[in-house]
């Protein structure tokens, strides 16, 4: 566990910002209001955790998974959140979901646009060993060195 009392505190710009998301526009929440309901969030989700750890051990797991979570909602009383949070779950694993499907269509994108590139790579380097010897030939024929009419090239 951590050894500071602090560090099991939720943050206060996470907080607040939910906060001012539900409240209305206009209405000034104090500090010590932000601090109480900070430490009361903070003490749910540890109560909540907790909870939920205890239903993954009846079962002998060591990971918590969302289904301990909606458990441990109905343990604490809390069952009247459980449709809300199964839909928002749902929702979750869904965006999971296409974001990995996204992830994988791209990789496959990007290997067959590299295979591309790599087999027009390997084609233009063939076709530039090949002409190379012809060019070589090509460039020595047009150097060919005529002598002068009336004289010897040295003395140019």
């Amino acid at each position: 566990m951590s050894e500071k009392t602090d560090d099991l505190n939720l943050p206060a710009s996470v907080v607040t910002r939910i906060m001012k998301e539900a409240i209305p526009d206009g209405v000034a929440v104090s500090k010590e209001a932000r601090q109480a309901i900070s430490k009361a969030a903070s003490v749910f989700v540890l109560y909540c955790t907790a909870c939920a750890n205890s239903h993954a051990t009846k079962v002998k797991r060591k990971t918590l998974l969302g289904a301990d979570v909606l458990a441990a909602m109905d343990d604490m009383e809390f069952e009247h959140f459980v449709p809300d949070l199964k839909e928002s779950l749902a929702a979750f694993r869904k965006d999971q979901q296409e974001k990995k499907e996204t992830a994988a269509e791209r990789r496959k994108a990007a290997q067959a646009a590299s295979a591309a590139v790599d087999s027009h790579a390997d084609a233009g380097v063939d076709a530039a060993a090949a002409a190379q010897p012809a060019a070589m030939d090509a460039a020595a024929a047009s150097h060919v060195e005529e002598p002068e009419a009336g004289g010897d090239a040295a003395e140019a």
